[in-house]
């Protein structure tokens, strides 16, 4: 990446300090980044982790930045893209919104015009450069500009793109939600496993270790999920006994269901927040928050 290339960050939670660690690692210089973040001791460990500018003021933190990633909660996205519509309109930088469930027409409603925008929605495994990324641009959108969000974003792991927004909302409910689906099961996994007298150590490393391997197998191997499933699964033996007994309490329906919920959900959160009523001009400041995660 260029080193002219500038970058900041509204927010300072968990996904920027992923994020910034993954610039750092591609070769992006601590000089070209900052965070803006309302709490003093997240601007403090920002700038010890990480050696860059942090700012409790976002427009003084997104004046000359090229890129502007806003990395907070989506019931804080109208208030912090308010606070620096007036500098993005001056100086057209390039918008990057990793806010679940806040769409494009929203972000560039209350950004006061027409700007380059990507909605990225990135997972948890980003805390460890073992993240999926899907991506999302408006037509206007220049490549140029798309390949510059796609360089961020794949400093935290994969990306892929998507032909409408409206998958977003089913992004949401795969990739964003679904490292909860793989713990909880890994957590029953530990529990039925104590439940049977094995040591909780012992079945946590087991349920740990068993999904990484699994999860690394089906990123290796050139067969489908239920290819792989199948080929463990012999006739009459354990496994076709567990899985037989998973289907018939109504395991795979209750799994399908919940995605659906999980969409469902995403699409309401998106439309209140689409329904919402524009502030008032914000000062520079509008993201403070009692937290900071994002």
């Amino acid at each position: 990446m260029r080193a002219s290339t500038t970058l900041a960050f509204i927010g300072g939670g968990n996904m920027a300090r992923s994020m910034l660690g993954g610039l750092l690692h591609c070769g992006w210089r601590a000089d070209d980044l900052c965070a803006c973040d309302p709490q003093p001791a997240q601007r403090q460990q920002l700038a010890q982790q990480f050696g860059i500018r942090c700012f409790d003021d976002n427009q003084a933190g997104v004046a000359r930045s090229q890129i502007i990633v806003f990395a907070v909660k989506p019931q804080r996205m109208q208030q912090a893209v308010a606070s620096i519509a007036a500098r993005a309109q001056q100086h057209q930088p390039l918008l990057i919104s990793i806010a679940a469930g806040v769409r494009c027409a929203e972000v560039l409603r209350w950004a006061g015009g027409s700007l380059d925008m990507v909605r990225a929605m990135p997972n948890t495994p980003a805390l460890v450069n073992a993240g999926i990324s899907a991506l999302f641009a408006p037509a206007t959108v220049p490549e140029k500009q798309r390949k510059l969000a796609q360089r961020v974003m794949q400093s935290v792991g994969e990306t892929l793109w998507l032909p409408a927004e409206s998958l977003l909302d089913v992004v949401t409910a795969i990739s964003g939600s679904g490292p909860a689906y793989f713990f909880n099961l890994m957590e029953q996994l530990v529990a039925g496993a104590t439940q049977h007298g094995l040591d909780p150590a012992h079945a946590q490393l087991l349920a740990v270790q068993t999904a990484a391997g699994a999860a690394r197998l089906a990123q290796h191997s050139s067969h489908t999920a239920a290819e792989l499933r199948a080929q463990v699964t012999s006739p009459g033996g354990t496994t076709e006994a567990a899985l037989s007994k998973m289907a018939a309490l109504g395991l795979d329906n209750a799994i399908q269901q919940g995605i659906a919920a999980a969409i469902t959900r995403s699409r309401q959160l998106a439309d209140q927040l689409a329904a919402a009523p524009d502030l008032a001009p914000a000062n520079p400041t509008a993201n403070r928050r009692p937290d900071s995660d994002c």
